[in-house]
């Protein structure tokens, strides 16, 4: 129980290993900033104890370590769990790549130096000052903000610890209080509300027993009366947020020294939520929507959010004016899971008007068209990633994707010409797909070859997603807390608590040999782009030029001499018309003077040299314009 304080105090927000260090965290700048505007007299601080461990492992091992969850985890879990050490050496061995720059050093090792440097972190705040410590935590994150948390309350029991982000849902929340008996306070869901409003009670009182029941506010006393706090507490209207504060974390890479500096990626948010994501009523299920959760069907990033929410064009695009000029940066990734459906035309033209050079990161859905990427580009998006996923239309359905192979085709192909970075991903060994999902990839991949290739990820199951929600219509026999938590966390609390990361009892073995194909030719296409792209003079792999009456295409070959294509007349016509994938009937009604037979003929020839792509009957022109990039 926390002890009682004669006056308010300033509040901590704190952010632990292992989030990317080149950014602020947009949560603690979020809430910051709404802290200040709605209780100005008592002083925030956003300490970013993450970007001080990057710069002192350094920014690349930091980086290695950051991109595996489970090699992330295993290291403040040693510290926080030492009586644990073999189990979780064990799971962090495993983790490292046979060239990977902690393969000599070993966890004993850098687990000693991380120790060392959060102890200065710890030491380098007055924590009698704060009358809470709220920590955000998100993927690659738990063990880190468990093991401050557990070092900071030892030293100050007093202090009341607040703890909240993507990785505490209501869903995920289980019997944490039991298990971290250190944490005083769980947000559920978004923050500023909850949050400000709790620190609005302790202004009057600092004795958590006069705590009154605050929506989003969960204690171990309204967990054992079974209150129901933990209902979400979210803004309505995101318009009235401040702009994010992130004078903290530039404090403290200013004071890096120039040796250690770099220009930071600036996170911004347009809205909150997925428009994408609805709740089925029950009985309205369908075949390629079992479940009552729509979306997408691996999907479990919107657990802390009601609904879709955004912000007006105007206002997304002065905040971007307002950062980008304020911290003298240029480089802005939107964090939106998915940008807003009518209005991100409007946005991106307004950015465009604001004359900067910026670069610009976000993730699109695949059916965004051709026009809005190019007022994207326009506006300085250079990099996205979209929600691809699969080149197979029937894999698609089952991961209530919503869109196709061909309309996946058709928006690489787009950020080809328009020179956007596409860094988006195929999911292999989804539980539901099976040997026509990965015939239909293999048949799809061939044409996708002249294009930025695709990573690819494995299967994941995440808490919350429809798959973990409706394990049965996916062929999914059990769902339990993946087998690595257990070594990570003792096993009393390992049973006790779910966590984000699931596991499943299905068909994994035969998900593995079917896809392992798909998996091989991948690597291919990666080595041939990357040869056909090397060299000073990088340019279209598959490409054409208009002579206005007559149309070259360029087909450039790995290891070979290049093709060339000459399309004249009509045949020129119905490849551009195809810019815009066109079933065959519209192709039909666009040309009525052209005999059907002779059409179709065509597309058979240009199909024959993968010029062209075909699903049931619509077809999609390869070939990208040269005069499209910037």
């Amino acid at each position: 129980m926390a002890g009682t304080f004669k006056k308010p105090k300033a509040v901590a927000l704190v952010s632990t290993p292992w989030p990317l260090y080149n950014r602020p965290s947009i949560q603690l700048g979020v809430l910051k900033a709404y802290l200040q505007l709605k209780h100005p007299e008592v002083r925030v601080d956003a300490r970013h104890f993450y970007l001080k461990l990057a710069e002192s492992l350094g920014y690349k091992l930091y980086q290695q370590i950051s991109e595996r969850t489970w090699l992330a985890e295993s290291i403040y879990a040693a510290l926080l769990f030492p009586e644990r050490f073999e189990a979780i050496e064990t799971l962090f061995n495993r983790e490292l790549s046979s060239k990977h720059k902690l393969k000599e050093a070993g966890l004993k090792e850098i687990a000693t130096q991380v120790k060392t440097i959060a102890a200065a972190c710890i030491r380098s705040l007055h924590w009698d000052d704060y009358m809470l410590a709220g920590f955000s935590v998100s993927l690659c994150q738990l063990t880190s903000t468990l093991y401050f948390i557990r070092r900071i309350k030892q030293k100050f029991p007093d202090l009341i610890i607040v703890i909240g982000g993507s990785t505490f849902s209501d869903t995920a929340a289980g019997k944490f209080f039991e298990s971290f008996p250190e944490v005083d306070i769980l947000i559920n869901g978004e923050g500023e509300l909850p949050l400000s409003q709790l620190v609005g009670c302790l202004k009057a009182s600092f004795n958590l027993a006069d705590l009154p029941p605050i929506r989003g506010v969960k204690t171990p006393k309204s967990v054992e009366n079974d209150a129901d706090s933990a209902t979400f507490n979210q803004m309505g209207n995101l318009n009235q947020l401040p702009l994010p504060d992130y004078k903290d974390y530039f404090a403290l890479l200013t004071s890096f020294g120039p040796e250690k500096a770099f220009f930071p990626v600036l996170p911004v948010e347009t809205s909150r939520g997925c428009w994408w994501q609805k709740t089925i009523p029950a009985g309205k299920t369908t075949p390629k929507m079992p479940g009552r959760a729509a979306g997408c069907a691996f999907c479990n990033l919107n657990l802390q959010w009601q609904g879709y929410r955004h912000k007006d064009p105007a206002r997304a695009a002065n905040e971007i004016d307002q950062l980008t000029g304020r911290h003298q940066t240029l480089a802005v990734s939107i964090v939106d899971n998915v940008l807003p459906r009518k209005s991100s035309g409007e946005l991106f033209k307004k950015v465009g008007h604001l004359k900067k050079d910026l670069h610009m990161f976000a993730e699109i859905r695949a059916n965004t068209p051709a026009s809005e990427l190019e007022i994207m580009r326009d506006a300085g998006m250079q990099e996205l990633q979209i929600g691809i996923e699969a080149l197979s239309t029937s894999l698609l359905q089952k991961l209530h994707k919503g869109t196709s192979a061909i309309q996946n085709l058709e928006i690489m192909r787009n950020c080809e010409a328009l020179g956007i970075l596409n860094r988006s991903n195929l999911i292999l060994q989804f539980p539901a797909s099976d040997e026509q999902d990965v015939a239909e990839t293999l048949r799809n991949l061939e044409f996708a070859l002249p294009f930025r290739p695709l990573q690819t990820v494995n299967f994941w199951l995440g808490l919350g997603s429809p798959v973990w929600q409706n394990p049965a219509a996916y062929g999914v026999k059990a769902v339990f807390n993946h087998p690595n938590w257990s070594r990570l966390f003792p096993l009393r609390i390992f049973r006790s608590n779910v966590f984000m990361i699931q596991a499943y009892r299905g068909d994994q073995g035969f998900q593995k040999k079917i896809w392992q194909p798909v998996k091989k030719k991948v690597a291919s296409w990666q080595k041939t782009y990357a040869g056909l792209q090397r060299g000073p003079a990088v340019s279209p792999i598959l490409s054409f030029r208009d002579g206005r009456d007559f149309l070259i295409i360029k087909q450039r070959q790995y290891q070979a001499d290049s093709i060339e294509h000459r399309l004249v007349g009509t045949s020129r016509l119905i490849y551009l018309f195809c810019m815009q994938h066109r079933s065959l009937k519209r192709i039909r009604s666009q040309f009525p003077a052209f005999a059907e037979d002779k059409i179709v003929a065509f597309i058979k020839m240009m199909l024959d040299k993968k010029l062209m792509f075909e699903e049931k009957e619509n077809y999609l022109s390869l070939a990208v314009p040269v005069k499209s990039k910037k």
